[in-house]
């Protein structure tokens, strides 16, 4: 198992940033394109990148999934078959990476991070505060599994902006209040990274040490972000997924085009 050593001012740097990312991705989705980036910053390898970050995802998308469970704000039950399918798909998507150069991801991941923000900044969200769930048609199931498909097949193979991704597609596939979305978003990326990260740790893609110190303050972050999410919902919720959307898409434009 690769170890990576990292000095202490990195370390507290790391941390702070997945504890933002934490809270932000209990609310809008998109904290791995804050942690991912900062992880090939400190020089971690690519795979030991997206391994060490499904690590500490994990923590913070299990704690915020839970928060919103005990609201009733996900219902295991009615959304099983988009549970089972992002689990098949997040194995495939991490199989997937392994076989991919350090080169190709380098190149890859960048691009993915600006097309999920640049898909998202453009994206509208429901203003419903109906907690009704979405009526039981034959459509239904088709929706969740392709959905599940594809987003955990995402995951699996990328990761940064799932969130983000689940929380644009639930609102045009489904029509729900923002707070149902959140409750769904958060637990299908919640699957999507546990059922990943098991499958980068058995390829030895994981920085155990630093993903769970990064997970602690992520889980923190996420405490707090799902209960600011229930407390004051869309005023809190569509203004911080937009800004966060445009912040990313700015930073990683300057990167690309102006360094």
């Amino acid at each position: 198992m690769l170890e990576f050593a990292l000095d202490p001012a990195t370390w507290a740097l790391l941390c702070t940033v997945a504890l933002a990312a934490g809270f932000i991705d209990a609310i809008a989705g998109g904290g791995g394109m804050l942690t991912v980036p900062a992880l090939l910053t400190a020089g971690l390898p690519p795979h030991m990148a997206l391994g060490t970050n499904k690590l500490a995802a994990s923590f913070g998308s299990l704690t915020a999934s839970f928060t919103y469970y005990k609201q009733n704000l996900f219902n295991p039950r009615f959304w099983a078959a988009s549970v089972l399918a992002t689990a098949i798909g997040a194995v495939l998507g991490t199989l997937l990476v392994d076989s991919l150069s350090i080169e190709f991801l380098n190149k890859l991941i960048p691009v993915i991070i600006l097309l999920v923000a640049l898909y998202s900044l453009f994206g509208k969200m429901s203003h419903s505060d109906s907690i009704d769930l979405p009526k039981k048609t034959g459509l239904l199931k088709v929706k969740q599994w392709l959905q599940g498909l594809s987003l955990g097949f995402f995951d699996g193979l990328a990761g940064p902006g799932t969130g983000t991704f689940w929380t644009a597609s639930n609102d045009m596939l489904y029509k729900m209040s923002l707070l149902l979305n959140c409750g769904l978003a958060r637990s299908m990326n919640f699957v999507s990274n546990f059922i990943s990260l098991i499958t980068f740790v058995a390829l030895g893609h994981v920085n155990f040490m630093l993903g769970l110190t990064m997970g602690a303050f992520l889980m923190l972050g996420a405490w707090l972000g799902a209960h600011s999410a229930i407390k004051f919902g869309s005023r809190l919720i569509k203004p911080l997924f937009n800004a966060v959307v445009i912040m990313l898409t700015a930073k990683l434009i300057f990167e690309a085009y102006m360094v």
